[in-house]
């Protein structure tokens, strides 16, 4: 599919309100690798092939393992998944489809157990981000470059 428009040019403006935003997220302390799952998986969840492109390439970069990154369609019934980060995971899904069925209790519960006050907003901030970024990317039809 083609892509329909390039967005940042038509509305500057707005873009760069967004890459503030990206690099607030980005100066977070959440750990790397988290970070990294986190934007990978909401990518996922809304089909955004140029953010799981970028975003699975520089986790590579970064050291993550390639049978981390292909069991994270399946967080849930892997063994890979630290219960910080699937607690991290658990969060994302539920704020990123959050019309659907809200962000359940036990989500949030869970949450608070394995992250601090400030920890969960940071992470949520993340999430809002991540969700921002996908919908540009995916109503725009955005496609990865080509690598050899």
């Amino acid at each position: 599919m083609a892509q329909r428009l390039d967005y940042a040019t038509v509305s500057p403006e707005g873009r760069e309100a967004l890459l503030a935003f990206n690099s607030f997220v980005d100066s977070l302390d959440i750990e790397l690798n988290l970070k990294a799952l986190v934007k990978i998986r909401i990518s996922q969840i809304n089909g955004c092939l140029f953010c799981i492109d970028m975003h699975s390439t520089e986790a590579r970069s970064a050291g993550e393992s390639q049978q981390r990154l292909d069991s994270l369609l399946v967080w849930d019934e892997s063994s890979f998944f630290s219960d910080r980060e699937r607690s991290a995971l658990d969060w994302a899904e539920s704020v990123t489809l959050c019309a659907d069925s809200g962000v359940p209790d036990e989500v949030y519960l869970e949450a608070r157990q394995n992250f601090s006050e400030k920890e969960l907003v940071e992470l949520t901030y993340l999430v809002i981000n991540m969700n921002a970024f996908n919908r540009l990317a995916v109503s725009f039809r955005m496609e990865p470059p080509v690598r050899a």
